[in-house]
């Protein structure tokens, strides 16, 4: 595989080929297969401007991964952040840095949007992320528990 990789913003032209990568990470946490729903988030999420996606992309290769980035608001700090929920790189692109350059492109993203920081969350037993993401700087939160709860439409 080429190391020629760049990243840059995801655009309407890419809806496929990152819904492909979106479905592949909803498998990897354990979700059925479903490229139309993957396909239908990420356009939405396009076409509204509800998040930024930016894509790892090679010329030999396509499209090896993505993260994408929720506007938010820190309360506390009176400042909006992003929330960086997802990022997902090909079993095949990994270990060659595609993750790392994924999370620098979205610090200077941040950066440049007047962010006050990122947020994120991963899995406990997610190991090489977690390496990935302290030997960028990244701070694990010890002190905080985060919580959730379904809600059932009404």
């Amino acid at each position: 595989m080429s190391m020629n990789i760049a990243v840059r913003e995801a655009q309407d032209t890419d809806i496929h080929a990152v819904a492909e990568l979106f479905d592949l990470y909803r498998q990897f946490y354990e979700q059925v297969p479903d490229l139309a729903l993957a396909r239908q988030f990420i356009e939405a999420r396009l076409s509204r401007h509800e998040s930024v996606i930016l894509v790892a992309e090679s010329a030999s290769s396509g499209l090896l991964g993505f993260c994408q980035l929720y506007p938010s608001f820190c309360s506390v700090e009176a400042r909006p952040i992003y929330a960086l929920y997802d990022l997902f790189v090909l079993p095949a692109a990994r270990k060659q840095g595609v993750g790392r350059m994924l999370l620098l492109a979205a610090e200077a993203k941040a950066a440049k949007d007047g962010m006050a920081r990122m947020d994120l969350t991963t899995a406990r037993s997610n190991t090489p992320a977690q390496s990935l993401y302290e030997s960028l700087g990244w701070v694990r939160d010890d002190i905080f528990l985060a919580y959730n709860r379904r809600v059932d439409p009404l």
